[in-house]
């Protein structure tokens, strides 16, 4: 690209059958982006000045970067406390306003402390369960059956407490909203009896009639998880994520440590 300095590039990775992988760029800014100053905390290495140094015709001397032998893992922080009533599920815009970064031994722990510096809570031993679709289903299933193995007490709608069963996986089973019975996923929500809320909707588990009143109670569930200040998670990939890292680290088990110790121990 012949560009001297800082730039910010961007990738679409389409992952197919049998392991190919089709890269695609969307594009590429002569700018830095947020994680310009993230990598260079990261690496111990001031890519900032070095960028300027570029910028201004300087010659600066070649970096050796190793492998560091810990973790440093960004998540975004949200502000949907703070918006009433919009419906706290990710599309494609930007919709966090800001990030937290940690750094751990590996990567569940980095995750997992990251998350935690959002502000959110380790959370109690019992969760809410709502999955639409088998592909969601089956996605979510290593999560479920993490914990259910740390002991955790599951709620479930009954098509997912449904599939759970099939697997061995217990669970009590609670009313979804437009069913008009009692006790609903709100219910449960509300009493604070849940410790985190994983919610996925899909179009393919239903008919259209009950389509209209799963995405008013997919909304129902999600908007009140986040007014309850508990932890929500509406993709697959992040709910297991979050859900291993709890499994491999406690409370007690997470390092605490400067920057200083993570950069520049040997």
């Amino acid at each position: 690209l012949k560009i001297n300095g800082p730039f910010n590039i961007q990738y679409l990775v389409n992952e197919r059958p049998l392991f190919d992988l089709e890269v695609l760029v969307i594009e590429a800014n002569l700018r830095a982006s947020r994680s310009f100053p993230f990598v260079s905390k990261v690496l111990g290495v001031n890519f900032i000045k070095l960028a300027t140094e570029i910028m201004l015709g300087k010659k600066v001397p070649q970096i050796r970067i190793e492998t560091p032998a810990y973790f440093g893992v960004k998540v975004p922080h949200f502000s949907f406390t703070r918006l009433r009533q919009v419906d706290p599920v990710l599309r494609v815009e930007m919709a966090s306003t800001g990030e937290v970064a940690s750094f751990g031994v590996d990567f569940y722990e980095a995750y997992l402390k990251a998350m935690l510096s959002t502000g959110i809570s380790y959370p109690k031993k019992s969760a809410l369960l709502s999955f639409g679709g088998d592909e969601a289903k089956q996605r979510l299933l290593p999560a479920a059956r993490l914990l259910y193995k740390m002991g955790y007490k599951l709620y479930a709608t009954e098509k997912t407490g449904l599939y759970l069963r099939q697997y061995g996986i217990p669970s009590e089973f609670v009313h979804k909203v437009f069913e008009g019975k009692r006790p609903n996923v709100i219910d449960i929500i509300k009493d604070k009896k849940a410790g985190m809320v994983i919610n996925l909707s899909d179009r393919a588990d239903i008919d259209m009639k009950a389509w209209a009143k799963q995405v008013t109670d997919g909304y129902m569930i999600r908007r009140a998880a986040v007014d309850a200040n508990i932890t929500l998670f509406t993709k697959a990939t992040i709910a297991n994520l979050y859900v291993t890292s709890l499994y491999k680290y406690s409370l007690d088990k997470l390092n605490v440590k400067s920057w200083e110790e993570y950069v520049y121990e040997k």
